[in-house]
């Protein structure tokens, strides 16, 4: 018995990808069908990097199209690919790297540094190429917590840096380049300068997703950064604390305002499991972080506990999705980076390379 494309097709819209939440059809995902007879192939491309559903999405699509009476063989590719996004009009993409995410947050020690080594971390997982640039200048973490404290950046052209490299993560950070104790007694200018050289001087090699680790509030380096570097779109980091709303608020205010994306909002320290008898608290308040992404219509990318292993793995150079994979935390920003990258592939292709470059000449 032979299939027509348009039965398969109605099999395969019955299987909704839990990543995206549309079928596999609408979503644009199924490619090259092949019919033989009874037997049938067929690609799933994604858009995102989700090597630990893989299997899952190829057994789900398989099982819908095997729903086909007299069906023989049944073949499917599940396959991500990753493209380059569009990002503030006037604004040059970075070479090597296809899409940046700023990770922001209004104020300082919403857990901001640490949930952006999660979460690209957490897309290494998946199987993307990830960098990860400090740009909080002032009081740069991610050397410590990535394990590459005392590190230094090698020049092969003594032009240009090599990014640092951990857990398949591709690293760089004004942390590698001064004393840890030494303060940046810097000003405005200086610190964009700075950044500027960060981004553009290192070699990056290939990456799919750069996590910008932003410095805290809403000044002249964020709108500096802002202005001048390719986002794609931007991940606010706050806590349900009434405080932190405020100042959460503002930075997605300033996204707003230079025409950057917001992917959506993570929420932090949400509950506090107490270690020794189970006993769950609110302790900065309850649902401020689901009321944001109400009022702003953003979407709660996922909600963080308070707990104590968070932050011990961190300052041990060890962040949770790698110091303990297996975790219910872990599994919480591997979900947080899928449903960033989600965000980020439902965002315009950059076509810039595709456009010729017009040249008025007198004749």
């Amino acid at each position: 018995m032979s299939f027509t494309e348009q039965q398969i097709k109605a099999a395969i819209a019955v299987a909704v990808d839990p990543n995206t939440g549309k079928d596999f059809v609408a979503g644009k995902a199924l490619k090259n069908i092949k019919i033989d007879g009874a037997d049938v192939s067929f690609d799933i491309e994604l858009g995102y990097p989700a090597k630990t559903q893989i299997d899952g999405i190829r057994k789900q699509v398989i099982a819908a199209v095997r729903t086909l009476p007299g069906v023989g063989n049944v073949s499917a590719n599940v396959f991500t690919k990753i493209v380059a996004h569009s990002v503030q009009q006037g604004v040059k993409l970075v070479p090597g790297v296809k899409n940046i995410i700023a990770v922001a947050s209004g104020k300082g020690g919403v857990g901001k540094s640490t949930t952006a080594v999660n979460l690209a971390l957490a897309l290494v997982q998946e199987g993307a190429s990830v960098g990860i640039l400090d740009a909080d200048i002032y009081g740069p973490s991610q050397p410590q917590m990535l394990g590459l404290a005392g590190e230094q950046p090698q020049s092969t052209d003594g032009t240009s840096m090599e990014p640092l490299e951990a857990y398949g993560l591709q690293a760089m950070s004004i942390g590698f380049m001064v004393d840890v104790e030494t303060p940046m007694v810097w000003r405005g200018p200086m610190v964009a300068q700075a950044l500027d050289q960060l981004l553009g001087q290192t070699n990056w090699r290939d990456i799919d997703y750069l996590i910008v680790d932003m410095p805290p509030g809403t000044g002249d380096i964020q709108l500096s950064l802002a202005q001048k570097v390719p986002v794609t779109g931007a991940v606010i980091v706050t806590t349900p604390q009434d405080i932190a709303l405020l100042d959460a608020r503002k930075g997605l205010k300033m996204f707003e305002k230079v025409n950057i994306p917001i992917l959506g909002i993570v929420e932090n320290m949400s509950i506090h499991i107490c270690s020794k008898c189970g006993h769950e608290e609110h302790i900065f308040g309850k649902g401020g972080g689901a009321q944001m992404s109400d009022d702003y219509d953003v979407e709660l990318l996922g909600s963080l506990p308070l707990e104590m292993a968070i932050r011990e793995m961190a300052d041990s150079g060890e962040p949770t999705v790698v110091g303990d994979p297996d975790s219910r935390t872990a599994e919480i920003y591997r979900t947080i980076a899928r449903r960033v990258a989600v965000k980020v592939a439902e965002k315009a292709k950059d076509m810039t390379s595709k456009f010729p470059n017009i040249v008025v000449q007198n004749t």
